[in-house]
């Protein structure tokens, strides 16, 4: 367990970016003088801070003028895919983490080595730390370097001239995956299929709306992933860049958090980049105690000191480049997630090409997970339910869900707790009605664009609550309602991006209450995950 030292005062959002200073980290002496604005852990690791940078005793800085710029240009790249793929490898490891926090558990993989000085007159090789290997990494920025490239445009400023400098023009081509399925080996065991079971139509009813969410302070409560975080997820499993932090309860007192796209040593902010790449990684915690962070406890391993990609991705731009989940839930002894098998990211900031919505189940406490053959929402016409959030309640699941990318409206659907795989069983909320009809004509349930859901139901309270990106303002917002197809309220502010300018998420913590809420949010040029607390008055 990892000692949690880091004090956060309640700082309000609005105030944060003015003095950031007092965001509530608790900066070690050594690092007060030149970092103080950014945290330190109890091992005296200087952490990130998600929060709008404060600006320097001169004022704010104009950004440097790049002396390159890079235009890509992408050329086919024809690529091989043997369908179906490979079978999973899903072998296990138990960690084995030191009683002192600060120790290091595997120094041989996580420490860096020092590299021999080279010989005079030695030329070294500079560009061979290019990730040229990863066959679906779109995080692979492709700056291999080309300083001198013959393809710059010329740079107009003479030297001891005081213009601002004209960066070069450079050509940057980079491939363009162009997937050629051929035939592959045995694949998976086929699962039978489920029995057609089509839950007749049923009408519904609004309830009445409820007021908006009354958010008061919000505060960020620390880091939890990555270099300098209270977790050390970098030196006990290999998790330096990571993004989500969805959690879910697994049993009375343990949570499940599942993380994105997850990157290892060679990981380097901003955004996600590296070699080590896992589509997804999941860890447990039974802190109840959120008020000062969330300890992780441990995760899934495949190797030493090294958290396991547990839904797995074939890692291959245009056909799938990743797998990421987007909720989870349990039902008896039973873990679930929803993910969506990407196909491409797009060159459009927060858009993304979507293969399906899927279902993985665990049956042993999340250490191995099965895709359900079956339980797939396929993208036909950016089809609904590409991001799902699943939540349990009562007799049913509820399913909320968006399209693939940032641009989509909220629909609903619900399903028997014990036909949660089968597709057939599952009626959709369209125009007060739960109808077995196509997923297409759900009814949108808010107005306006969502993306990255998060839901919860308050049993103490009664009343669901809902977070989620908003993207045309720029801000993580929040909901309330007293049933899962609404009226539901106006929506209130969690987290504005003026305060936490590259922020996304918003995923609440099963044990928040109706005055507590707390919740994960992600944070793209430090790429890792952090708790946020807000205060709620009912």
């Amino acid at each position: 367990m990892v000692e949690k030292s880091w004090s956060v005062a309640g700082v309000p959002l609005c105030v944060a970016a003015v003095v950031a200073a007092t965001i509530g980290f608790t900066a070690a002496p050594a690092a007060a003088d030149t970092t103080p604005w950014l945290p330190v852990n109890a091992c005296d690791e200087t952490g990130y801070n998600p929060a709008k940078e404060p600006p320097g005793p001169a004022g704010p800085l104009l950004p440097p003028v790049p002396p390159t710029v890079s235009i890509p240009i992408p050329y086919p790249d024809f690529v091989p895919v043997p369908v179906p793929g490979p079978r999973v490898e899903q072998t296990r490891v138990a960690q084995d983490l030191p009683a002192d926090p600060c120790s290091d558990p595997c120094p041989d993989l996580t420490d860096e080595v020092d590299e021999p000085e080279a010989e005079p007159g030695s030329t070294g090789s500079a560009g061979s730390s290019g990730s040229s290997g990863s066959a679906g990494s779109a995080g692979s920025s492709g700056s291999s370097g080309s300083a001198g490239s013959s393809g710059s445009a010329g740079s107009s400023g003479s030297a001891g001239s005081s213009a601002l400098p004209i960066p070069k023009i450079s050509i940057d081509p980079r491939p363009e995956t162009i997937p050629i399925p051929i035939p592959g080996g045995p694949g998976p065991e086929p699962q039978p299929a489920p029995p057609v079971e089509v839950n007749p139509a049923e009408r519904g009813s609004l309830t009445a709306s409820m007021e908006k969410p009354r958010v008061g302070d919000v505060r960020l409560v620390s880091q939890l992933t990555g270099h300098g975080s209270e977790n050390r997820t970098d030196k006990r499993w290999q998790v330096d860049g990571t993004d989500l932090g969805i959690t879910w309860e697994t049993k009375p007192g343990e949570v499940a958090v599942a993380f994105g796209d997850t990157f290892g040593k060679d990981w380097a902010p901003p955004g996600a980049f590296g070699e080590d790449w896992r589509s997804n990684v999941l860890g447990h915690s039974t802190d109840t105690d959120l008020s000062d962070g969330m300890t992780i406890d441990s995760m899934v391993q495949d190797s030493r000191c090294h958290a396991a990609e547990i839904i797995d991705s074939r890692h291959i731009n245009n056909f799938e480049t990743t797998t990421i989940p987007t909720s989870g839930f349990a039902i008896g002894d039973r873990q679930y997630l929803s993910y969506m098998s990407v196909k491409r990211w797009s060159m459009i900031p927060g858009m993304w090409y979507t293969n399906y919505g899927g279902i993985a189940y665990s049956d042993d406490n999340g250490q191995t997970w099965t895709k359900d053959q079956h339980a797939k929402w396929d993208n036909i016409f950016g089809a609904r339910f590409q991001v799902s959030a699943m939540v349990p309640q009562g007799d049913y699941v509820y399913m909320f869900g968006t399209p693939n990318g940032r641009i989509g409206t909220i629909g609903l659907a619900r399903v028997p707790v014990d036909q949660v795989l089968n597709t057939t069983s599952y009626q959709y909320w369209s125009d007060g009605t739960w109808t077995p009809v196509s997923r297409h004509l759900a009814t949108p349930i808010v107005g306006g664009v969502a993306s990255e859901l998060s839901v919860r139901y308050d049993q103490a309270a009664d009343k669901w609550q809902m977070s989620y990106l908003e993207p045309v303002g720029g801000s993580i917002v929040l909901r309330q309602s007293s049933s899962p197809q609404g009226v539901w309220s106006e929506d209130a502010t969690l987290v504005d991006t003026a305060d936490y300018p590259k922020a996304y998420g918003g995923f609440i913590h099963p044990w928040s209450t109706d005055q507590d809420l707390y919740f994960t949010i992600s944070e793209w040029d430090s790429y890792n995950v952090y708790l946020m607390h807000a205060s709620l008055h009912p």
